[in-house]
């Protein structure tokens, strides 16, 4: 027969509070997975969130569980897309990293960083494959088949060329706060 230990309210507070902060946690991680960002590198934004002070890679490895050469690949990922930051300063000589905690922020540093790259790629694409097609499309040695085919292609791409107007738009104010309250930003 197993000896009951006997807690203290105090004990039990604590031992409650640290299975709402993993349920949370865990909230964190699949709500970032719909985003594409890998379940552990979620995990590991979320232990970090609910940290009261900077974390090291070594705290970081030992609280996940994870290799070395994974955390250090999560910690870049999580730095590109600015959840976390490295610190200036270090703890015995260990760099020292903390989770962005302004949920205002998270998401202008997390999808202003996304959509930046992909309205990057779409638009360089669209600027070589657009004056190529128009070249096609006036070419006198074009038949009128391959002419009509190259106007559709035309078309879709000035239509995207639109979107992607609108959406570099969104993003710049996206990064200036302007769709968030006052308060989200000056904390």
């Amino acid at each position: 027969m197993e000896k009951e230990i006997n807690k203290t309210p105090d004990q039990d507070t604590r031992s409650r509070q640290q299975e709402l902060r993993a349920d949370m946690i865990e909230a964190i991680a699949q709500t970032m997975d719909l985003y594409g960002v890998n379940h552990s590198f979620g995990q590991l934004y979320g232990v970090m969130y609910f940290e009261d002070r900077p974390m090291t890679l070594e705290e970081m490895k030992n609280d996940m569980n994870m290799s070395k050469s994974n955390m250090s690949y999560a910690v870049r990922s999580l730095m590109d897309s600015r959840m976390i930051n490295k610190l200036d300063e270090k703890r015995d000589r260990k760099d020292q990293y903390q989770a962005e905690t302004d949920y205002f922020r998270t998401f202008q540093n997390f999808f202003g960083t996304r959509l930046q790259r992909e309205i990057d790629v779409m638009t360089a694409s669209m600027n070589e494959v657009i004056p190529e097609l128009s070249e096609i499309i006036l070419s006198r040695h074009t038949t009128t088949e391959e002419r009509d085919s190259c106007l559709r292609d035309l078309h879709k791409l000035q239509h995207a060329q639109q979107y992607y107007e609108w959406l570099q738009h969104f993003v710049n104010e996206l990064q200036a706060g302007t769709y968030f309250p006052a308060s989200g930003q000056d904390e």
